[in-house]
C-alpha cells in the first residue's frame, strides 16, 4: 500500500479543519478554505480534508463511481478507520462528482422523525463556487439572506429548490472546489435569484 499524504500536523490541522467545517455549516453559503493542500486520487483537497477530519471507525463512506480506487480506500481505512458503504442507504458520508443524478439524490437517506441523524451528509465536488446560477439562501445562520452562485449540476439545483421542508429530517450538502468548501445544510431554504 502506498500511503497518501495526510495532515502535516494532524492534531492542529484537523482542529483547524473542524472549525472551518463548523463555520461553513453554521453560516450557510460562506466559503471556507481547508488546510489539506493535496487530494487523494480524484478526491479534491477539500473533500480529502473533510474525510480526514470527520470520518472515523464509526462512520461509513460512499464514493461515487469515478472517485473510488483501492489506494483511496486503503488510505481512508488507515488514516481514519472508516468503512466503505456498499450503498447510499448505509452511508454516513457520500462523495460525488459534479455529475450527480436525480436518481442518486433520490436514494440518499434523509432520516426519519425518530432518527433524523440517519441521514447522509452529501459532499459534491464542483467546478466552481462562484460561476453558477445566482441563488438566494435564507434560514438558520443567515441574518436576512445570502447570495451565492456555485456551479451546481441541474439535477442538484432542482432537488435543492424543491426539497421537502421536513426538519429535523433532511440532507446536509457540502460543496468542494479545490481547497474550498461551502455548505447548504438541511435548514437552509434556497431559491434562484
Amino acid at each position: 500500500m502506498t500511503l497518501l499524504s495526510h495532515f502535516n500536523h494532524p492534531i492542529n490541522d484537523s482542529q483547524q479543519a473542524f472549525r472551518h467545517i463548523l463555520k461553513a455549516m453554521s453560516e450557510p453559503g460562506v466559503q471556507v478554505t481547508l488546510p489539506h493542500r493535496q487530494g487523494w486520487g480524484k478526491l479534491n483537497p477539500a473533500a480529502t480534508s473533510l474525510l480526514l477530519t470527520l470520518a472515523d471507525q464509526e462512520t461509513t463512506v460512499y464514493l461515487a463511481d469515478g472517485l473510488t480506487s483501492d489506494s483511496i480506500w486503503k488510505n481512508l481505512r488507515f488514516h481514519t478507520g472508516a468503512a466503505a458503504a456498499t450503498s447510499l442507504q448505509q452511508a454516513d458520508f457520500a462523495i460525488f462528482h459534479q455529475e450527480i443524478t436525480a436518481e442518486q439524490l433520490a436514494h440518499c437517506p434523509a432520516g426519519n422523525e425518530v432518527s433524523p441523524e440517519r441521514s447522509v451528509t452529501v459532499v459534491i465536488q464542483i467546478a466552481s463556487l462562484h460561476q453558477g446560477t445566482p441563488l438566494r439562501l435564507r434560514g438558520a445562520g443567515i441574518e436576512q439572506q445570502r447570495q451565492i452562485s456555485p456551479c451546481l449540476p441541474t439535477a442538484l439545483l432542482n432537488y435543492l429548490i424543491a426539497r421537502p421542508k421536513t426538519f429535523p429530517m433532511g440532507i446536509d450538502f457540502l460543496f468542494t472546489c479545490g481547497e474550498n468548501l461551502m455548505a447548504i445544510p438541511r435548514t437552509t431554504h434556497l431559491e434562484v435569484c
